[in-house]
């Protein structure tokens, strides 16, 4: 009964999502917010950028919905889960806005990047404070946890939560890959959510998922919309406040292991973006052709090969960690170390930590004059 609860909430995030994607794709249009061919982007026709708006609608939509089951029908979840408090669902509902609205912003005028890093660290304070935190370190020895201070641990989970933010928002760089992989890791969350009776996290992975299976057939090659900076922050975000409601807050220490497990793929693709830009001199922010899809293409592979390939690893990596939740903890170890070993495995052969390629960046400039470009095209062709 509770997973046909949550398929409901999928089922309702996924039409409002899907339903409004038509309107915003007029809207990112009538405004200009469009993402234009070159650099290190796959596409060839200038694309609109705003369907993270559509995400965010329909999660919105399914808490809405959810709110009104629990007050009409008396179903469970936010208002009887007594491990979260109001002051907490309003923390995190502060947060999402914050970081949504700085990644809408960074796509209609490009902010600097130690402004957009600062709109991620103020939503991310405002989870860690009142939201969810992560307050203590398991000892993988045994014995007493580390306990941390307020201030710690408010660093820390922000940093936690920032880090999820930009992994997705690395990786979302071919026609449905980012929604794909965070609806694999969303329906992954969920499972072990419920395994543990955290049922406010179980509901956000469900409208997550939902919203992001809303926007696929929109986003999936050759992609109509895509979901903008405003759309990867919000997906990234939201995956770490989930794994930080659910599983992150067993006090074993090898469940730690199990979440970041599940997002391995993308993690690994940041961290090997990071290695290879400093093996090239470069700044870590300077966007490149190297990343794991654009490798994958490189070996002949089409754009929807590619996204499936990755689909399919990052959905292997989801069963093995849920498969071995249960294990006796020393195995649970060896099984979750293989696994890494396989995947670090596969990305060095795909080259994903040599030097990045050069000449890649489109500077600011160049980006909004483009815009502007097709801003005075559109309205030539109106006045016509």
């Amino acid at each position: 009964m509770l997973y046909l609860h949550y398929l409901i909430i999928i089922a309702i995030a996924a039409a409002a999502s899907a339903a409004v994607m038509p309107i915003v794709t007029a809207l990112a249009i009538r405004y200009g917010i469009v993402a234009h061919p070159g650099g290190r982007r796959i596409h060839s026709r200038p694309t609109p950028e705003m369907g993270g708006m559509g995400i965010l609608f329909g999660i919105m939509v399914a808490c809405l919905a959810q709110l009104g089951f629990e007050h009409f029908f008396g179903w469970q979840g936010f208002l009887s889960d007594t491990r979260v408090s109001l002051l907490n669902i309003a923390a995190i509902i502060a947060g999402t806005l914050i970081i949504y609205a700085t990644g809408l912003i960074d796509d209609v005028v490009d902010l600097s990047p130690g402004l957009k890093l600062g709109g991620q660290t103020i939503a991310a304070v405002i989870v860690a404070t009142w939201g969810v935190s992560i307050d203590f370190l398991p000892n993988p020895f045994g014995g007493a946890n580390l306990g941390l201070d307020p201030v710690l641990s408010t660093v820390l989970t922000a940093f936690y939560l920032v880090s999820f933010a930009n992994i997705i928002n690395l990786i979302d760089g071919m026609d449905g890959l980012a929604a794909g992989i965070t609806a694999i890791a969303g329906m992954s969350l969920m499972f072990l959510a419920t395994d543990v009776n955290q049922m406010t996290a179980a509901l956000i992975a469900a409208m997550l998922v939902g919203a992001c299976i809303g926007f696929l057939p929109y986003n999936f090659n050759p992609a109509s919309i895509f979901m903008g900076d405003q759309g990867a922050l919000l997906l990234g975000f939201l995956l770490g406040i989930i794994s930080l409601m659910g599983v992150m807050k067993t006090t074993a220490a090898i469940a730690l292991a199990v979440p970041l497990l599940i997002v391995a793929v993308p993690i690994l693709d940041t961290l090997s973006a990071i290695v290879r830009r400093i093996r090239g001199k470069q700044s870590i922010q300077h966007a490149d052709k190297g990343h794991l899809h654009h490798r994958l293409v490189r070996t002949g592979l089409s754009v929807r090969q590619t996204v499936m390939v990755v689909y399919a690893w990052s959905i292997l990596l989801a069963v093995g960690a849920y498969a071995v939740r249960s294990t006796p903890t020393t195995v649970r170890g060896l099984a979750l170390v293989a696994l890494l070993v396989v995947t670090a495995l596969l990305a060095w052969i795909l080259g994903l930590f040599r030097a990045a390629d050069h000449g890649d960046k489109i500077p600011r400039a160049a980006r909004k004059q483009k815009r502007e470009s097709f801003l005075k095209t559109r309205a030539s062709s109106g006045k016509k």
